[in-house]
């Protein structure tokens, strides 16, 4: 074949793939039937009361309120391999917000990722996991939006390179990565093991970050909740797996951890994962704190690509103060957890004011990379969790790179029994981010 026939191949079959897209997307964007139904009727205090229970449980807020901005009118980025893109406001403002979207435009929105017009969105607004939501439960969580003051706030640019931003191409993506349906409750399980698996694969969308993904973004389904980088922290390994999971915690320690944010000789939540718990998981009810609990129980175990051996009390941590050591990073690293670490977490990692200060047994310090070790000397921490203010002050302007990295493989050593091997290349990337 010449190089000319090969040349008007290729544009051609373009053509055709162009066209069927092209197809595709006119049907995909438009309005189907399962997308209409009827709705829930007048909106009553008890409907408004069960949407805000399911907000809080689909954990709208995190995603959708800013630092310091007004509640669900966006402006949160996602900065992504390809580019940065900004939640949108989804507060009842009828310029800016979602106050104009009927009640079949919100369902099409969760249920198949596009917007009222036929805007397809972006997987970053996890409809591939909300897509299991009911109706019903879409059109509570709408009546509590709606409840609330509208805030006129503008949405802002996303900034993606070609073709990235070409939304029109979401159809094709959809075609390979969503699974367009609802949750449907398994007869062979109890009604609790069905509440869990609802809650944290529709509602929840634990896999959303728990889940590890392809280089198209999409969810490696064969690797459920096994473990992912999410934004620079190491969402962990959610899976029963004796050794990589949550298989050696307790039903006790795994619900007080999802309730509260902290487990006794299993660490306290941070990063991205105390945000759940502040927003959305310290609200569930005991009985669906429980449900969840059993969902984690029931999936098979997983290896992990981002593999942390948990400890909960490695006996390196019962020695108060550890002999001058030989490797100098590691004995700047004491030196540093002594003048500014000790004080907090005692020198023992029990924690002195606060049980969330404890150091023994978290992933963190069991993680050789020091990974969420070092977003969170570098950041800090502020959260309340049932009541409770959680805080630690972010050591990145006081301490240098090096300093940073070698605290961490200190408390990796001390507390988590493993050698770190925490750089201070991997901080310097880590400050950038």
């Amino acid at each position: 074949m010449t190089l000319r026939k090969a040349a008007g191949l290729a544009v051609g079959i373009a053509a055709v793939l162009f066209a069927i897209g092209g197809l595709y997307v006119l049907y995909d964007s438009s309005m189907h039937d399962e997308d209409r139904g009827p709705s829930l009727g007048p909106t009553s205090p008890a409907l408004i009361a069960r949407g805000e229970y399911l907000t809080r449980a689909a954990d709208c807020a995190a995603c959708h309120t800013a630092p310091a901005g007004r509640p669900f009118a966006g402006g949160l980025p996602f900065k992504l391999p390809f580019g940065t893109i900004y939640s949108t406001n989804i507060t009842a403002d009828r310029t800016s917000g979602i106050g104009s979207w009927s009640d079949d435009d919100f369902v099409r929105a969760l249920h198949r990722g596009v917007a009222r017009g036929g805007r397809h969105l972006y997987p970053a607004f996890p409809y591939t996991s909300f897509t299991g939501i009911s109706r019903e439960d879409a059109l509570a969580i709408k009546a509590y939006l709606f409840s609330l003051p509208p805030a006129h706030v503008a949405n802002k640019t996303d900034q993606l390179s070609f073709p990235f931003n070409q939304r029109w191409g979401m159809a094709f993506w959809n075609l390979v990565f969503l699974r367009d349906r609802r949750f449907t409750p398994d007869p062979d399980r109890s009604a609790t093991l069905n509440r869990g698996a609802y809650l944290a694969t529709a509602l929840g969308h634990c896999g959303e970050c728990h889940t590890p993904r392809n280089l198209a973004y999409g969810l490696e389904e064969d690797r459920p909740l096994s473990g992912a980088v999410l934004e620079g922290w190491k969402a962990y390994n959610l899976s029963p797996d004796l050794n990589e999971g949550l298989g050696a915690w307790s039903d006790g320690e795994l619900a007080s951890y999802l309730a509260a944010g902290h487990a006794d000789g299993r660490g306290s939540a941070a990063g991205p994962m105390g945000e759940v718990v502040e927003n959305s998981l310290q609200y569930l009810s005991p009985q669906d704190i429980s449900a969840l609990v059993s969902y984690l129980r029931a999936i098979p175990p997983q290896k992990s690509a981002y593999a942390v051996n948990n400890t909960k009390a490695p006996a390196v941590a019962a020695a108060a103060r550890n002999p001058e050591m030989t490797d100098p990073q590691v004995e700047l690293g004491r030196h540093i957890f002594a003048d500014g670490c000790s004080n907090c977490h005692e020198y023992d990692g029990g924690g002195r004011q606060t049980p969330y200060a404890s150091l023994t047994g978290s992933a963190s310090v069991n993680d050789r990379a020091g990974a969420n070790l070092s977003e969170i000397v570098l950041r800090g921490a502020q959260y309340r969790f049932k009541g409770k203010s959680v805080f630690m002050p972010p050591f990145g302007g006081l301490y240098s790179d090096a300093e940073i990295a070698a605290v961490a493989d200190y408390v990796i050593r001390q507390f988590g029994g493993k050698a770190g091997g925490v750089t201070p290349a991997e901080v310097s990337k880590r400050r950038g981010e």
